[in-house]
């Protein structure tokens, strides 16, 4: 168990009336707790916190007229992973997955696992299924990518990545996500708060479905699941952005801000956050 601190600090210059629908707020769930929460917009807006997709997460709703927008989050989080020996975690045959779970075994805007097929299979076909080959998968971004901010933009996908062989968290996690997927295993990305990720940002990372339930995996390697705190999910980035507006406005600062209280437990298993 860790408790950590988030802070995450917006502005915006707008041009003409804007709607937003920010994607900041930590999620609940039964193994991530909210023990205390603000959220401060300036000037004072009315806003209004709406439950989206699966229901843990959250997004903060406001319009805004012409001029300057600043959004600040701040939120104490308890995460407490369920951890699992990875050796009972295997593979779910396709005809035994719950239906909601087959659309994060497609391609998505930005993971074209139809595409990877062959390079997937020659890479890790050979790996036991489970969390194994999943774990495999990850180890491989990790030491197949180059962290390179600005090396990528929003339009870069999974082959825009693998053929520059650099990117940062979000494309980390699309590769993990896209060879998973060419291999039969429901990936999904998860957007939240990382501790030791630098420089920090809203971090990017994947879960996929083994054994009977979703686990984290982090390609970067700059955290642990106990330093990782869900804000929330969708079949990659595009399903996940920080910000979505309707309007014209340009960001012009975010700052984000994520420290643990303590050491971090670095447990040695399988860990899920779902």
């Amino acid at each position: 168990m860790s408790t950590i601190e988030v802070a995450a600090d917006l502005s915006y210059e707008v041009q003409r009336p804007t709607s937003f629908a920010f994607s900041i707020v930590a999620a609940r769930t039964s193994h991530q707790t909210v023990t205390a929460e603000s959220i401060q917009i300036e000037p004072a807006l009315e806003h209004e916190l709406v439950p989206y997709g699966g229901g843990s997460h959250q997004l903060v709703r406001l319009a805004a007229d012409a001029g300057r927008l600043d959004v600040h989050y701040r939120a104490t989080v308890v995460v407490d992973a369920e951890i699992h020996d990875t050796t009972s975690l295997p593979e779910v045959p396709f005809g035994d997955l719950p239906a909601g779970l087959l659309p994060f075994l497609n391609p998505s805007r930005y993971c074209e696992s139809d595409k990877l097929a062959d390079f997937a299979w020659r890479h890790f076909g050979h790996v036991p299924g489970g969390y194994e080959r999943v774990m495999t998968i990850s180890n491989w971004v990790n030491q197949s990518l180059v962290y390179q901010p600005g090396s990528t933009d929003a339009s870069s996908s999974t082959t825009d990545v693998l053929l520059q062989r650099a990117g940062v968290c979000r494309d980390y996690a699309h590769v993990g996500i896209a060879l998973c997927r060419a291999l039969g295993v429901p990936a999904r990305y998860v957007s939240g708060y990382g501790v030791g990720v630098e420089p920090q940002d809203f971090h990017g990372f994947f879960e996929a479905y083994v054994g009977d339930d979703w686990y984290l995996f982090d390609p970067t390697g700059m955290t642990v699941a106990a330093g990782l705190v869900r804000i929330g999910y969708g079949r990659d980035a595009a399903d996940a952005p920080f910000a979505t507006l309707v309007g014209d406005a340009q960001l012009t600062q975010k700052i984000v801000s994520v420290t643990a209280s303590g050491t971090l437990d670095d447990e040695h298993g399988a860990a899920s956050t779902a």
